[in-house]
């Protein structure tokens, strides 16, 4: 049984307050599967490359990552995205944007991709995402969703067929606010329930993160970090430690959810704290249980009367 990832495998080229590079490698599926891989052995990625990406594809082999269903168009460029990030890391400017092969993209589901279980839907176009679950031959157990501000600007009719397909929507508060039309995240969320998730995830940013569903919420809490050098990829990397979180304990309810989303914060942690994918190629599971222990002990108190 599987874990599958849809999502870009892409370059980035970053610029923040701390420094800047020259183009790395980046993409939603190539954080999210790094995250995964640390919690789950099979995780499988669906993406198109250039034959520009070359020895790039390493990264995610190296992690056990499965890449059959990543397709390399001959002759092709890979998806490539710059952005220059603000003083406060929270608002960034786009620079480049060059879809290359991505702007044909037809995810491909290899027959051994068949089996899968657990199924994550990075942030691309939802008929994309929609043709991903007309291919798959039976329903996943859990299907995650991440999208944004874009696709409800130019493709809301979409997007609301999708949530009526998948299990968890993970967004963040001024997506919440735009999708729901809702200022209160409590109204927000009752109201994102109601097109079709069970379970809604807002992100926060710095202030963590809201769980909603089975007439729960669950609020995580955000570590604070001395070192922030590049926010690029955390949310895809929280969206991997969240599913690969819940496949490796194989049973989806509240309060796995809880946990999946500590995991995905502490992976998401790691992930800001270098440029790129630096940082979550080389952790070990000291690193990450350590980080699980501080995220407890962040949040943990006793009140006596």
């Amino acid at each position: 049984m599987s874990l599958v990832i849809v999502g870009t495998v892409a370059f980035d080229a970053l610029e923040t307050p701390f420094g800047k590079t020259d183009k790395i490698v980046g993409g939603a599926a190539t954080f999210a599967g790094l995250a995964a891989s640390y919690l789950y052995d099979h995780v499988k990625v669906i993406s198109v490359i250039g034959e520009d990406f070359g020895e790039n594809i390493e990264i995610l082999k190296s992690h056990a990552i499965d890449v059959e269903g990543v397709e390399i168009v001959k002759g092709g460029k890979t998806f490539f995205w710059s952005g220059k990030y603000h003083n406060d890391m929270n608002s960034r400017d786009t620079l480049i944007t060059e879809l290359n092969v991505l702007a044909d993209f037809d995810p491909k589901i290899p027959a051994s991709y068949q089996d899968c279980e657990y199924l994550l839907l990075g942030n691309l176009t939802p008929q994309v995402q929609i043709q991903t679950l007309e291919r798959l031959k039976k329903q996943p157990k859990l299907v995650v969703l991440d999208t944004m501000n874009f696709w409800m600007d130019v493709a809301l009719d979409d997007l609301k067929a999708v949530l009526k397909k998948i299990d968890v929507l993970t967004i963040n508060d001024a997506e919440a606010r735009q999708l729901s039309g809702e200022y209160s995240l409590v109204k927000a969320a009752a109201k994102i329930l109601q097109m079709g998730p069970k379970y809604l995830i807002i992100k926060k940013g710095e202030h963590g993160a809201l769980l909603f569903g089975e007439g729960q919420v669950f609020s995580a809490p955000a570590l604070p970090l001395a070192d922030v050098f590049d926010p690029t990829g955390a949310g895809d990397a929280f969206a991997g430690g969240f599913v690969g979180y819940l496949a490796k304990v194989k049973s989806i309810n509240f309060n796995n959810m809880k946990n999946a989303i500590i995991y995905g914060s502490a992976l998401a942690s790691f992930c800001v704290e270098e440029f790129g994918t630096q940082k979550l190629q080389q952790l070990s599971q000291d690193d990450i249980q350590d980080r699980i222990r501080k995220f407890i002990a962040l949040a943990k108190f006793e009140i006596s009367e």
